[in-house]
């Protein structure tokens, strides 16, 4: 079975659902299991209080009525007569809130009286007496009036709305409520424990979010009791519940908010990463990634993004070099074709007729008149003067591509370099030149040698491409300290895409196919690097009306300006 890979986004939402959704949902579960125990807890303590505060209350208020009753027995022992004292309580309980009747008892005639009982309730008729010594030989009994004890009882006790409180007599009747209700006061009495504890507050509760206690007062026979109702539990329990629940709902819900913008952002960046990854693999190196940086945008990928990039970079200028190398190699190897061509072509012309006239010459079997053999020497010098030109082109060649050059600058007599040109031009082909150029020009800064070679090739392919019985003509002028020497001949018109490639080298307007004219090709562009090398510029120029000049600047002769 084939195991199938998630992506990283859906794996970042597994965990995240496996480590924070799961340990949040326990977390609730234990918090809010700690949060009712103790709330249920805090019920069970306020509750046991509560009994505590009623029972302070209950003995307060019977403690009061008892010091009442002790001050109308004290008072009543200065009333004289039995009828008078009964008159004396009759007119007290009438005007009293607190008793409601008087009764003087004798132990002598009641047997069964417990001279030291000090309250008694009768289970009965639900009615609360106090007894107080009036003498040894008499008690005044009093029934205490229940009704404005309520209020006493239950007052300065918070949230009591919310509980439901019985105090009972020991035979279960009802003396005082609050909150009353007859069902669960009848389920209170019903679940009363049978053997109750004195003074001590206890739990008897069947429903645990439900606390109820009772307490026993032993002096007094009475039972309170009080219950927790299911309003306050709603207003305590559920109510904690739910606002843990809302903050861990709110907690879980910001936590997947922010996994799913991190995981967003961080998919969205690696995506960047794959697609600048395949576009290398395809070949396109100028695809930089871009990512969308932000607090959420982890260090590693940008450091990841930005050394890409670099390397992206890097391969991009490497792949462009090595464009450039291609490109050499093909113009070095198209070089080594044209020169093999160029050599085995115009060499093979010169060398021809040298080998063909020194051969005529040494023949001994035919007689060659002095004219004849002068001729002859002649054509073998020319032919081994224009072999010797071409030789030094090609050898110039590699000093001026690594820019080698003997260049040895000094004042040069232009007009003496212009007629050396010229008489070495005349020596192979009889043209008109008409030199314009005199004695008085100022004197140019350049190396004679050189200057020499460059004006033979620019007068030699004047004397080519120029139109018969046509004159080439040679000028010179002065420009500020700049001295422009110019070479014209009427020729065919060259349009300027072509004219600019001229300078290149093996560059003829006649290709090898239909070549009219003898020259290597190389004559411009050695031409261009020789003038470079002092410090000049060469400009070529065709007119429509059929002038091609080529010009030369160089700098005119200061004694200041020779470079060491």
């Amino acid at each position: 079975m084939k195991i199938k890979h998630l992506k990283i986004v859906e794996q970042i939402i597994i965990i995240s659902l496996i480590g924070v959704l799961f340990p949040s949902v326990v977390s609730w579960f234990v918090i809010n299991n700690i949060s009712q125990h103790s709330i249920r807890q805090h019920l069970a303590n306020s509750a046991q209080a509560y009994a505590k505060i009623i029972e302070n209350n209950i003995s307060y208020i019977i403690k009061s009525d008892e010091n009442r009753l002790n001050e109308i027995a004290t008072g009543l022992n200065h009333v004289k007569g039995n009828y008078e004292q009964q008159l004396y309580l009759n007119d007290i309980a009438i005007n009293s809130n607190i008793f409601k009747e008087f009764e003087i008892i004798r132990p002598s005639e009641n047997p069964d009286f417990d001279a030291n009982t000090k309250s008694i309730i009768d289970s009965e008729a639900d009615r609360l007496w106090l007894i107080e010594k009036i003498h040894n030989d008499k008690y005044i009994k009093a029934e205490i009036n229940t009704k404005p004890i309520k209020n006493d009882i239950f007052k300065n006790i918070e949230d009591i709305k919310y509980r439901r409180i019985y105090v009972v007599n020991k035979a279960g009747r009802l003396l005082f409520s609050h909150n009353y209700d007859e069902e669960d006061f009848q389920k209170c009495v019903k679940q009363l424990p049978v053997n109750l504890v004195n003074n001590i507050v206890t739990r008897f509760d069947e429903i645990k979010n439900q606390p109820r206690v009772y307490l026993k007062l032993k002096d007094l026979d009475l039972i309170i009791i009080v219950n927790t109702s299911k309003e306050l539990t709603e207003a305590t329990i559920n109510k904690a519940r739910i606002k843990i629940l809302a903050a861990f709902l709110a907690a879980a819900a910001v936590t997947l908010l922010l996994t799913l913008m991190y995981s967003y952002y961080l998919y969205f960046n690696i995506k960047q990463l794959f697609r600048g990854i395949i576009a290398v693999s395809r070949g396109n190196y100028i695809r930089p990634i871009t990512l969308r940086t932000n607090i959420f945008t982890p260090r590693e990928i940008i450091f990841l993004a930005e050394e890409f990039n670099g390397m992206v970079n890097k391969i991009n200028s490497s792949y462009k070099e090595l464009e450039q190398k291609n490109k050499e190699l093909k113009q070095l190897d198209s070089f080594r074709s044209n020169l093999v061509d160029t050599v085995s072509h115009e060499l093979r012309t010169p060398l021809t007729g040298i080998r063909g006239y020194t051969s005529r010459l040494l023949r001994k079997d035919i007689q060659i008149d002095e004219e004849t053999k002068h001729k002859s020497l002649l054509i073998i010098k020319r032919q081994a003067e224009r072999l010797s030109r071409m030789i030094e082109d090609l050898l110039v060649i590699p000093d001026i591509e690594g820019a080698k050059l003997n260049i040895n600058l000094e004042p040069v007599n232009l007009l003496n370099c212009i007629e050396a040109a010229v008489y070495s031009v005349k020596n192979i082909e009889d043209r008109e030149i008409e030199n314009n150029v005199t004695n008085k020009f100022p004197l140019i800064l350049a190396d004679k040698d050189r200057l020499e070679q460059v004006l033979i090739n620019l007068i030699g392919n004047a004397h080519k491409y120029a139109y018969e019985n046509t004159s080439i003509k040679i000028n010179a002028f002065k420009s500020n300290d700049k001295a422009e020497i110019t070479i014209s001949n009427n020729a065919d018109y060259i349009e300027e895409d072509i004219l600019n490639t001229l300078f290149d080298k093996f560059i003829r307007l006649d290709d090898k196919t239909t070549r009219t004219t003898r020259g290597t090709g190389l004559g411009l562009y050695i031409v261009q690097g020789l003038i470079k090398a002092m410090n000049g510029k060469v400009e070529i120029i065709s007119t429509k009306d059929n002038i091609f000049t080529a010009k030369i600047i160089l700098d005119i002769y200061k004694e200041n300006n020779i470079e060491a």
